[in-house]
């Protein structure tokens, strides 16, 4: 692409959006209310900013490992913290409030964020330029501080380098975004939505009531073995209660199985789960978790089962009711811990137990339902005495099996994505970041490199990494080990130059380089250079790391 129509290419919807600044502007409202019922958004670039205040100023009442955050339990967060500009904890950009004299029993709080992602880059493999746009809208209402509506909707087209784009190929699937529509090689149309009604009854900061379509994300690092943001938004109701140093979630979701549906929603089968996480902070500095969840589809060879109301008791745990129904549903516990020492760093690590009989895992033989999976981490803020600097190294470890299911319908999975890690399962993983964010300026590196096994192509056997397959057509009983199979080898850096021009609206221009490698025992070699400039304000994960 020419300067020239690189220059239009970003200026248009650049010139659009200062229009619409000036706009809402002569509408913002510099009331102030404390918002009990509001999410915070499951961004990096938010969590940046969380990072760098709950590790220098640790306290009793906020619990770092489950997001979205629940505004009433960061609502003493102190910007001062924070050595950098950012999207702020209590925001108020492009906001109106109505009915705000003392004499009104009710006022409402209404706020916009136009969402505009604009991308152009060049894949230097395949030598082409690769273009990518996204548009949609978040809006925002509250009405007094206790009852939250928010929601967003946007679409698009986006193209992808070609490291990214033989997996959505063939899934006709994006990471986070859904289904993928349009013609092989064509640029990929894709319209998903998300939001959600929050009510806190009386403006408390106890128990908050949520219903509607969204993620979640269960801890302290880049990755979660437990839960994560990488699959698609999917319906849900969850309970959140904090009482003394505890806080105790509880969320029942719908979710869907699309394996053999090839984009035909009428092929779609109905899963359903059932999720506890409990979070206690021993210690301002020491916070455990504990988390349950189980994974029913929707249909079994008896009748339509729906949601069962079995799993709806929000204190037990599911071992004993699975046990009490006869049910061979899927189930899987985790714990998390994290630990912040000296205000300037964080260790965090997770365990996630699918399957776990001790007497197997001293024997050493290798046993095939042995399934659990180790996270280990670290964050250092303002490390070796410079503001603005964090660095971050993260290992994860998930053996062979893990979230799969001999019925493939309930495997830990939604929408054709893993819940918690985008490898699945099989593989060895090491992340390393570098992050440096000096006023509206960041400059971030991330590294990594995964060991995974796979298995041959077109091959009916299963040595455990694909989760999409039933563990009943496994290769072996035995002698199972992490990394088994056709060893795949995967290097990635990426380099990325940001400038937050309105950082309360998360606008930012994006100049960024990404090296991938990839090779494999049977002589398989990829190297995938590609660089990208990007005008955006849009607020979720976007992952190019799977």
């Amino acid at each position: 692409m020419s300067i020239p129509i690189l220059f239009v290419y970003f200026w248009m919807p650049v010139k659009h959006f200062f229009v619409c600044i000036f706009f809402f502007c002569a509408f913002v409202s510099n009331a102030q209310y404390d918002q009990m019922a509001r999410n915070a958004f499951i961004n990096a670039d938010m969590q940046e900013a969380f990072d760098y205040w709950n590790i220098n100023q640790p306290n009793l009442k906020f619990h770092s490992s489950f997001k979205p955050y629940l505004s009433s339990t960061f609502s003493q967060a102190n910007d001062s913290a924070i050595p950098f500009k950012f999207y702020a904890f209590k925001n108020f950009f492009f906001s109106k409030m109505l009915n705000e004299k003392p004499e009104k029993r009710i006022w409402y709080n209404v706020q916009a964020h136009p969402v505009l992602d604009v991308e152009s880059g060049y894949d230097l493999l395949l030598q082409k330029p690769i273009q990518s746009l996204l548009g949609g809208t978040h809006l925002k209402v509250n009405i007094n501080n206790d009852f939250t509506f928010a929601g967003t909707v946007y679409g698009g087209k986006s193209q992808f380098p070609f490291f990214l784009d033989t997996s959505i190929a063939k899934k006709r699937l994006i990471p986070e975004l859904g289904q993928a529509y349009g013609k092989t090689g064509s640029p990929y149309t894709f319209f998903d939505f998300m939001g959600y009604v929050s009510y806190s009854p009386n403006n408390n900061k106890i128990f908050n009531f949520q219903l509607g379509r969204d993620k979640h994300f269960i801890g302290d690092g880049y990755r979660s073995l437990l839960l994560s943001d990488y699959a698609p938004a999917y319906p849900f109701f969850r309970i959140n209660s904090n009482f003394w140093r505890f806080q105790y979630n509880v969320w029942y979701t719908w979710m869907y199985d699309v394996t053999y549906a090839n984009g035909i929603k009428d092929k779609f089968k109905n899963k359903f789960g059932s999720f506890h996480y409990l979070s206690y902070n021993i210690l301002k500095e020491l916070q455990v978790g504990l988390f349950e969840n189980v994974i029913w589809r929707g249909i079994d060879t008896n009748q339509v089962r729906n949601f069962d109301p079995n799993y709806l008791n929000p204190i037990i745990f599911f071992r004993p009711v699975e046990y009490s129904i006869g049910s061979s549903d899927n189930s899987f516990l985790g714990l998390n811990l994290n630990a912040t020492l000296f205000k300037h760093l964080k260790l965090y690590g997770q365990l996630a137990v699918d399957e776990f009989f001790l007497a197997e895992v001293r024997a050493h033989r290798g046993w095939w339902a042995n399934k659990q999976g180790w996270q280990l981490g670290g964050k250092y803020i303002n490390a070796l005495g410079i503001k603005g600097l964090k660095l971050q190294a993260e290992y994860n470890e998930v053996r062979p099996f893990t979230y799969t299911h001999g019925i493939v319908v309930q495997n830990y999975s939604h929408y054709g994505m893993p819940l918690a890690h985008p490898y699945g399962a099989n593989f060895r993983e090491l992340l390393g970041f570098v992050n440096y964010r000096h006023k509206r300026f960041e400059l971030a590196w991330q590294g990594m490199h995964v060991l995974v096994g796979k298995d041959t192509a077109n091959s009916k056997s299963n040595i455990g990494q694909n989760i999409f397959v039933s563990y009943n057509t496994r290769s072996m009983e035995f002698g199972n080990k992490t990394t088994q199979g056709i060893k795949t080898t995967v290097l990635q850096s990426s380099l990325k130059l940001t400038y937050y021009l309105v950082p309360d609206m998360n606008m930012r221009l994006e100049l960024g380089y990404i090296q991938r490698s990839e090779k494999n025992s049977l002589g398989y070699i990829l190297q995938n250079p590609y660089f990208y400039l990007g005008f955006k304000t849009s607020f979720w994960n976007s992952y190019r790391d799977f």
